[in-house]
């Protein structure tokens, strides 16, 4: 299978009545001090907490009776999980979740509130991926990726329908479309809807400076890993060692370019996010906001009068961590 405008469109048929067609927020002051037009996608309002149920859900529906039988595994740092424990959920199915001993507290809740088994994996030091495969051998279920997976990317690429069916709705085209970035299958599915739908829209991925594998994967012009020893990142949900496969491959043909940038950054876009649109997202789906609201994308596009769209991924955020993040964000706006 390849992941193409039909796919999405058959993938928003399947995900509907399940996913939440959420909106796009707009605020005047944030777009003044932006110097743009700014339409921020809001899944953190998504079922689950963010993006990934569509793709989730687009894939485990696609399971066939005996498969369902089985069940499904799968290996996240905490959204996927959710989304793979709801949409199994939702189809009738068992859902084993492989989740680093570290997972957020809310989002280690939520995925046991959602029916899911949990099994524990030590960060940097066993293969999740191994795991994932060992319980899936065993109990000869079907293993449902967080991102490298045609079925997976269709899903996500709903929300690119979703932005260009909304903005039509304001009476804009899009200039530009800014995506967060971790393992890639997010961007990769709505590059490919915007693109084909939009094609003169540009499409920007952001990533943490610490977890840059995508920015340096372009620039090699083939996968590349993070380097052991690499710095650590508060975006936990942006922290894949490398790009897929499937999705290096489309990233590499439609996003115009990669951004890469730092925790305090981050943090002024999650400030962004509460206090001019009064939404919730956690460091990892404020990181696109962020690079528009402290300048980094304006390093690299001319963002001024244009109609920028921002995917905020994901709301599911400890609240204490949340708390010093906005503290020290609020501090910053006060000194400049």
């Amino acid at each position: 299978m390849t992941v193409g405008l039909e796919e999405i469109r058959q993938a928003a048929a399947r995900i509907a009545g399940k996913a939440v067609r959420t909106p796009m927020l707009e605020a005047p002051l944030l777009n003044q001090r932006a110097g743009c037009r700014v339409l921020v996608k809001a899944e953190s309002l998504q079922l689950t907490g963010s993006f990934k149920f569509r793709g989730a859900y687009n894939r485990i529906a696609q399971l066939t009776r005996q498969e369902r039988g089985r069940g499904v595994v799968a290996y996240s740092t905490g959204n996927h999980a959710q989304g793979v424990a709801a949409a199994a959920r939702s189809v009738g199915t068992a859902a084993i979740i492989v989740v680093p001993n570290d997972i957020p507290a809310i989002k280690k809740a939520n995925t046991l509130s959602w029916g899911a088994e949990l099994a524990f994996y030590e960060r940097g030091v066993e293969d999740r991926v191994a795991v994932a495969e060992a319980i899936a051998d065993k109990r000869r279920a079907v293993i449902v990726p967080p991102f490298d997976d045609d079925r997976v990317i269709a899903g996500q690429g709903t929300i690119g329908l979703e932005l260009v069916d909304q903005a039509a709705a304001l009476g804009v085209a899009l200039d530009a479309v800014v995506i967060p970035c971790g393992g890639g299958g997010l961007s990769a599915g709505i590059a490919t809807a915007v693109k084909a739908l939009s094609p003169e829209t540009r499409i920007f991925l952001v990533e943490p400076i610490n977890y840059d594998d995508t920015l340096r994967s372009m620039a090699a012009g083939d996968r590349v890993a993070n380097d052991p020893g690499h710095g650590t990142t508060f975006c936990d949900a942006l922290t894949a060692e490398m790009p897929g496969e499937l999705t290096f491959a489309i990233n590499q043909r439609l996003a115009d370019g990669v951004l890469a940038i730092d925790d305090d950054r981050v943090a002024d876009g999650l400030y962004a996010a509460f206090a001019d649109l009064k939404l919730v997202v956690e460091p990892s789906g404020a990181i696109a906001l962020a690079a528009l609201v402290t300048g980094a994308l304006g390093q690299e596009f001319d963002v001024a009068g244009k109609t920028i769209a921002v995917i905020a991924s994901g709301g599911n955020v400890d609240p204490l961590a949340y708390r010093d993040a906005l503290q020290k964000a609020a501090a910053r706006r006060r000194a400049h």
